[in-house]
């Protein structure tokens, strides 16, 4: 109980901070649907994607991205809770309660995976809209690839947050790192018409592989994917291998922090 009991309450209490601040979900889901609709609008059929099935226009080529978009940035805004924390002393009577620190990262990090998973996949409903047909295999797989998208992504915020000391700071460090991700992750572009640096930074990036996945599910059995983005059963073990670093680093960290706290 003393490793469960934490990890519930922290994500319940992840979930009711989300239903308490309504601009979040404008701000998370609506900033990636603008920028979905204007660019994909924009380029329209001026830019032919060579991985794209046939009859595929650019809106829909950088959806799989856009849904991805979604999650990163909700997984931003969720990290951000544990800056606010800190300052609030919340976690440091969290530190000192006789309960696992392994659980308190678990908690806060599932409860912004799930928040960032629900609104990637409420961005997932609207594939019909654009051509792209869901069946129940296609949702079940999106499902579990959303959720370790999210949970990897998140883990990786928590380890930031948990140094950084300002939001300031925290939001100059993801524009610098996890934006730039995104946009070498083949969500934008695909990887044959970039150049020969970019595509080595693409083939080490691990969010590259989070977003072939989902391409995967949305587009099975299609043989131009599997020649342009990494094969489905890799992509999904880079993103698990990526969540489970980034889990055990945050872990890390909340022990050193408790360690000193304690001390």
């Amino acid at each position: 109980m003393n490793f469960l009991l934490p990890i519930g309450t922290l994500w319940w209490r992840e979930l009711v901070r989300f239903y308490r601040q309504r601009s979040r979900l404008l701000g998370a889901l609506g900033t990636p649907l603008v920028f979905w609709l204007l660019i994909g609008s924009g380029i329209g059929a001026s830019f032919r994607p060579p991985s794209a099935p046939a009859g595929i226009n650019y809106l829909e080529y950088a959806y799989p991205g856009t849904i991805i978009l979604i999650i990163l940035f909700t997984a931003i805004f969720s990290t951000i809770s544990v800056i606010e924390d800190r300052k609030e002393g919340f976690l440091l009577s969290v530190l000192v309660a006789p309960v696992s620190r392994s659980g308190l990262a678990l908690g806060k990090i599932l409860g912004g995976a799930t928040v960032a998973f629900l609104q990637g996949f409420l961005f997932v409903l609207l594939a019909p809209l654009i051509g792209i047909s869901l069946d129940l295999g296609k949702v079940l797989l999106l499902v579990g690839i959303l959720f370790l998208i999210a949970s990897s992504l998140t883990a990786f915020g928590f380890a930031f947050a948990w140094r950084i000391e300002s939001t300031q700071g925290f939001h100059a460090i993801m524009n610098l790192v996890l934006f730039p991700m995104w946009l070498l992750s083949g969500a934008v572009f695909p990887p044959s018409g970039a150049s020969l640096w970019v595509r080595w930074i693409m083939k080490i990036n691990p969010l590259t592989y989070g977003v072939a996945a989902v391409r995967h599910a949305l587009y099975r059995q299609n043989s131009i994917l599997e020649t342009e983005f990494p094969a489905l059963f890799y992509s999904v073990v880079v993103t698990v291998v990526f969540g489970l670093m980034s889990f055990l680093v945050s872990l890390a960290l909340v022990q050193q922090r408790s360690a000193r706290s304690l001390g």
